[in-house]
């Protein structure tokens, strides 16, 4: 078992183990940072299924079902296109969670309203069938530093969140 000063991933993955659940990710900004992540902790396999990267508008309808709607109202970094991402790529992969990142690495790509740093996580839980219990929860955060540490920063947020719902 991990203790607290183990890398989120492997925390992450103990939790998922012990609890017999399963995690999938649709990563857009990170381009499969987090499933690599996932994967450097030795049987991984026991609960990590798949990774999609899913970085264009297309990508992100075909293989996670985003709404074209949903992408031309709020664009690719927002709440209800990460919402969308994590809520596809659970149910596509059948897994107990899914995980989703959409934001702006930089340097360049920003707006005032959406600065460099900005990402959308979004995290996805199936329940059993019929028990009303399934949901997703998105948060909006902004990191600091140049692309490779911004997304090294989402990647490792998105994993600490999901661990944050599975506790």
């Amino acid at each position: 078992m991990s203790t607290d000063s183990a890398p989120i991933e492997r925390r992450l993955g103990d939790v998922l183990r012990d609890a017999g659940a399963t995690i999938a990710t649709a990563e857009s900004c990170t381009g499969g940072l987090i499933g690599s992540l996932l994967t450097d902790i030795s049987g991984s396999s026991d609960y990590f299924d798949r990774g999609f990267v899913t970085y264009s508008y297309d990508a992100k309808m075909e293989h996670l079902g985003v709404t074209r709607e949903a992408l031309d109202e709020h664009g690719a970094v927002s709440d209800p296109v990460a919402r969308q991402m994590a809520r596809g790529v659970r149910d596509v992969a059948g897994t107990t969670w899914g995980v989703a990142t959409t934001g702006i690495a930089g340097p360049t790509g920003g707006t005032p309203e959406k600065p460099v740093g900005t990402v959308f996580i979004g995290v996805a839980f199936a329940d059993e069938w019929e028990s009303g219990g399934s949901y997703a929860v998105v948060e909006r955060y902004e990191f600091d530093g140049t692309r490779e540490e911004i997304k090294t920063q989402i990647a490792r947020q998105a994993l600490a969140d999901v661990l944050a719902e599975l506790s």
